[in-house]
């Protein structure tokens, strides 16, 4: 018997297990997918958004604000990059600069700093900046994150402090039990007081279980280009001015290790899991990048990708315990700026939980986790050092990103370890480079397959089954 359940393992699930681990709770995460932070979490802008753009009298507008502001703590404690790179939004033209208006209003109001520049300034600072802009709004506190790497070292600190984490099981239906849940998983039935559903784009399936819900899900697909590392059109994220349909539009944002985001676009999907680029997204993508930038290198991309967003029928977040059914709560729809406000957004549920259910501090929880080696950032006496400790740190893999085998090994063996080659990609960095895996991937499956005690036919790209090789070579 649990007292929480929460079902999804991306930054809002993680988030909350992580703040839920400071009390004396048995709580279990479950997750359909073969690793935390596999769905929209994988894949969005990375954008920890100040708070300036949703509308007054949104739980988005209140919770963004609270959950940017709590942000470079947590990765300070959690050993996780956040980089402040701050965020320019372009107008091209007297409407546009009106809006800007608009955005600064709120801004004021909610605390959040920002500067007025002319096309002129601007320009010294983004020489890349369309012909069309006349004006800029700089919100220059903006920052950027890997969000798998946050939703990662919470999951790790939350199970270090006894949350049990289930991958590979889905929820396969849900009933009421001598006042408990019953949870139905192919790992056989979980007994739970309260369920937390944050199951991203699936998370109408899981509400349906139990009542018939009020929303309805409408996932939006975002497609995006990533650029070479020595590819900078950007210093700053360049954001259009935002609209009703078309939301914040296509942006160029820097990552934490140089690379840069081209995109997205925003296309309804029938399927909540189709996260296959197209033509026509990408196309799109590379039309609207020019309202707000020129001269910006598509032909240095070293990879595609998209991510679905669970929007609904709901223009706001939907946090709440199911009308109909007691402990049964959503955390439902939180599309941008769901990453921002992930924090708040865990605070807000457990304030519901603690209505009805009694948190007593875990006087040895420890809301900390071990800083990992990176190489990279590494002074090259350190690096001397970790070699003569341990020469697998010499050995380096991944060569676009120099990354070392002992890397590699620490994140397959720390609490929630990688368990395929996208996890340690995820993880590392490994295949984040220039040749994508190319150099490096035969020898992380070979590096797994032997950490993991199992044969490189049976070590998995990313999801359950999806195995690389299909046979030994015989020469």
């Amino acid at each position: 018997m649990y007292d929480v359940v929460i079902i999804g393992a991306g930054i809002t699930g993680a988030m909350l297990s992580r703040k839920l681990s400071r009390y004396q709770l048995r709580i279990a995460v479950l997750e359909k997918e073969n690793d935390t932070a596999e769905g929209a979490t994988m894949a969005n802008s990375a954008v920890i958004h100040t708070g300036y753009d949703p509308e007054d009298g949104t739980l988005k507008a209140e919770l963004n604000v609270k959950g940017a502001q709590q942000y470079e703590e947590i990765c300070r404690e959690l050993h996780c990059l956040y980089k402040t790179v701050g965020a320019f939004i372009a107008a091209c033209g007297p409407e546009e600069e009106a809006q800007l208006g608009v955005l600064a209003a709120r801004a004021d109001a909610r605390g959040v700093p920002y500067r007025r520049l002319t096309r002129e300034e601007a320009i010294t600072e983004e020489p890349n900046l369309s012909d069309g802009v006349t004006a800029v709004l700089d919100f220059y506190t903006t920052a950027v994150v890997y969000p798998w790497e946050v939703a990662n070292a919470c999951m790790e600190c939350a199970c270090n402090n006894g949350v049990e984490l289930f991958l590979n099981t889905p929820c396969q239906a849900i009933r009421r039990e001598d006042g408990c849940f019953v949870i139905e998983t192919p790992q056989g039935d979980i007994q739970t007081r309260y369920i937390v559903n944050a199951a991203g784009v699936h998370a109408e399936d899981i509400h349906a279980m139990v009542a018939a819900p009020s929303w309805h899900m409408t996932p939006r697909r975002g497609e995006y280009y990533v650029l070479d590392e020595d590819a900078k059109p950007v210093q700053h994220i360049i954001f259009p001015v935002p609209s009703k349909e078309k939301g914040k539009g296509v942006l160029a944002i820097p990552t934490v290790h140089g690379n840069t985001l081209i995109g997205p676009n925003s296309d309804f999907v029938d399927d909540p899991d189709d996260n296959g680029t197209s033509v026509d997204g990408l196309a799109y993508v590379c039309a609207n990048i020019g309202k707000t930038l020129k001269n910006i290198p598509l032909n240095r991309s070293i990879r595609t990708f998209a991510g679905v967003r669970p929007t609904t029928t709901c223009p706001d977040f939907i946090i709440e315990e199911a009308a109909d059914v007691p402990h049964f709560i959503d955390a439902v729809s939180i599309e941008s700026p769901g990453l921002a406000s992930a924090p708040a957004v865990a605070d807000r549920l457990i304030e519901i939980l603690a209505k009805s259910l009694e948190l007593i501090p875990n006087e040895k929880a420890v809301m900390t986790r071990k800083a990992p080696v990176v190489l990279a950032e590494c002074s090259p006496e350190e690096r001397n050092a970790l070699i003569r400790e341990n020469p697998a740190y010499g050995r380096m893999i991944c060569r676009c990103c120099q990354i070392s085998e002992g890397e590699i090994v620490d994140c397959i063996r720390r609490t929630c370890g990688a368990r395929s080659v996208k996890g340690i990609k995820k993880r590392v960095g490994a295949g984040f480079g220039r040749c994508q895996g190319g150099f490096c991937e035969p020898r992380v499956v070979h590096i797994l397959a032997r950490e993991l005690g199992i044969s490189p036919l049976e070590v998995e790209y990313g999801a359950k089954d999806s195995h690389i090789l299909e046979r030994e070579n015989r020469v």
